[in-house]
């Protein structure tokens, strides 16, 4: 009895849940949802070909040093980078001295403790330390952006999708909210403070156009000319390396390996050809099939008179 009341439960659980799906289907396609600005109007990045891109990409130490130049001028007065340390710069192209110097006269002084009061003080960074953030706390970061927390750039060509081709986008994407999205969507008029961006998850940010005019970072002689574009181009490959530094060491690692495994299944494949492909397998018989099996049977129905 018990089972029979325990069936019709879950009978009726399986048709109340197969009547919410039929509905929910005749509601979606009855009533489709409405459109959303987002939707229609966000953009996918745009296409962006750097050095390191592919198996056997490899990091452009000069373009990283732009795009270092790039930060430290135009993007480090807001975003932090507290998983990369000054000595890390070595890895592009800068010589001892040269971090020593970038470390010294970072703009940022390091967070420290006055040794003789115990009260709280900064100090000039060294090659050790990481990158200082420019806000105190997260707190204070708000207070100075309307309320919008500027993300620390360490992972962000890891941590969004597009990595390298999503920072470049939103960088050079800015421009005037486009009268058909108005047109469509009165309520989506970008509020004040915000600024029009299609490349943003919801077309609206706080964050200025941090690169407006050609020039505004100076590059040594012998370089590309910096260019909006250029210079977005030259900070997205630079934070690629701070989101994986150890890239070109796992591209060397991953061809090492597929050449181990291509060399391992050729002498492979030698060594079947020459032992094992001449060997018979040999097959046991067992079963109906068994001679033995077979006889008996037929000694067995011949006493009981059955024919076959």
């Amino acid at each position: 009895m018990l089972r029979f009341i325990l069936g019709l439960v879950g009978l009726g659980f399986a048709g109340v849940l197969l009547i919410s799906f039929f509905v929910g289907m005749s509601n979606y396609v009855t009533s489709p949802p409405e459109p959303t600005a987002e939707e229609e109007f966000h953009l996918h990045p745009k296409h962006l070909r750097l050095a390191s891109d592919g198996p056997l990409g490899k990091f452009d130490n000069k373009q990283l040093q732009r795009g270092f130049q790039v930060y430290k001028e135009v993007c480090s007065a807001c975003h932090s980078m507290s998983l990369v340390a000054f000595r890390d710069l070595a890895q592009i192209g800068y010589n001892e001295a040269e971090v020593k110097a970038i470390a010294n006269q970072w703009q940022i002084e390091v967070p420290s403790t006055n040794p003789e009061t115990g009260e709280p003080a900064t100090r000039k960074a060294l090659p050790s330390d990481r990158f200082p953030s420019p806000y105190a706390n997260e707190t204070a970061a708000r207070a100075a952006n309307n309320n919008a927390l500027p993300p620390d750039l360490s992972l962000i060509a890891k941590a969004r999708e597009g990595g390298a081709a999503y920072v470049y986008s939103l960088l050079t994407g800015y421009r005037p909210q486009p009268a058909e999205l108005l047109k469509k969507f009165p309520a989506a008029k970008t509020p004040q403070g915000l600024h029009y961006n299609p490349y943003f998850a919801n077309l609206n940010l706080a964050m200025p156009p941090p690169l407006t005019t050609n020039g505004q970072v100076t590059y040594a002689a012998g370089n590309p000319a910096p260019t909006v574009d250029q210079m977005a181009k030259d900070v997205a490959a630079f934070l690629v390396w701070t989101a994986e530094p150890k890239l070109q060491r796992r591209h060397a690692s991953g061809i090492a390996v597929v050449i181990f495994l291509l060399f391992a299944s050729i002498l492979a494949y030698f060594a079947y050809r020459n032992i094992w492909a001449t060997q018979k397998r040999k097959v046991r018989v067992t079963g109906a099939l068994d001679p033995k099996n077979q006889a008996k049977s037929a000694r067995a129905k011949a006493k009981q008179g059955v024919a076959g």
